[in-house]
């Protein structure tokens, strides 16, 4: 990988990360950990939660990405 290649990467990964700051600022993915299939137990002073759909939409995503990437590279 040259110097170019790397710094456009950095790039995009630093704007991707504003970007999913400011919508979670904005209250943009308030929806994401509360999807039908993310498993919440509650009781008493326990608490369990695990985001299956949620990480399943995380891990489609970026695939996706990857996939562009290598499309595009």
């Amino acid at each position: 990988m040259d110097s170019k290649q790397a710094s456009s990467s950095l790039i995009a990964i630093g704007v991707a990360i504003v970007l999913v700051g400011v919508a979670v600022r904005f209250g943009l993915l308030a929806w994401f950990g509360r999807l039908p299939g993310d498993v919440r137990f509650e009781k008493g002073g326990a608490r369990v939660y695990v985001p299956l759909t949620s990480m399943l939409l995380v891990s489609l995503a970026l695939s996706l990405f990857a996939w562009v990437w290598r499309r595009l590279s």
